[in-house]
């Protein structure tokens, strides 16, 4: 076999293609099922963690509408009470407590929706740590297989 480009040299008419080619060192190639399995079980986890995330949102999202009803019902009530009293001074001291009140509640709503979002922020990330964690045993372990066989 020659090739027929002038200037090039013919690989294959070299003699000693065949000893050079046979002193590289390729490396060993990894157990592809091995690898599928773990693309398999990272996939899997990722699925987990984004399930996880999603129902966090959704309770999330079912606490603020809880809120949101709430403070509708008691915005009622206080226009109720408020519509009551007669007395300037009733009507100020009233409306003080209903604010208090309100801002009380306003900053209990928030640290609890915090703690909601926190909750399921950490448990998706303890998902994806876990198999992080497993994924690079795994990689260890395979990489260990190879250069043994």
């Amino acid at each position: 076999m020659s090739s027929k480009i002038p200037g090039v040299p013919d690989l294959f008419a070299m003699p000693d293609f065949t000893k050079l080619f046979g002193e590289m060192k390729f490396p060993a190639l990894p157990d592809m099922e091995s690898l599928m399995a773990a693309s398999k079980r990272n996939m899997e986890a990722l699925s987990a963690a984004n399930r996880v995330a999603l129902e966090g949102a959704q309770a999330v999202a079912r606490r603020h509408m809880e809120i949101m009803q709430q403070n509708m019902s008691e915005l009622t009530e206080a226009m109720k009470a408020l519509s009551t009293s007669t007395a300037p001074q009733e009507k100020i001291q009233k409306q003080t407590e209903l604010f208090r009140a309100a801002y009380e509640r306003a900053a209990q709503n928030m640290q609890e929706m915090s703690g909601l979002i926190q909750k399921s922020n950490t448990e998706a990330i303890g998902v994806l740590n876990a198999r992080f964690n497993e994924a690079v045993a795994e990689v260890k372990a395979i990489a260990d297989k190879a250069t043994k066989g």
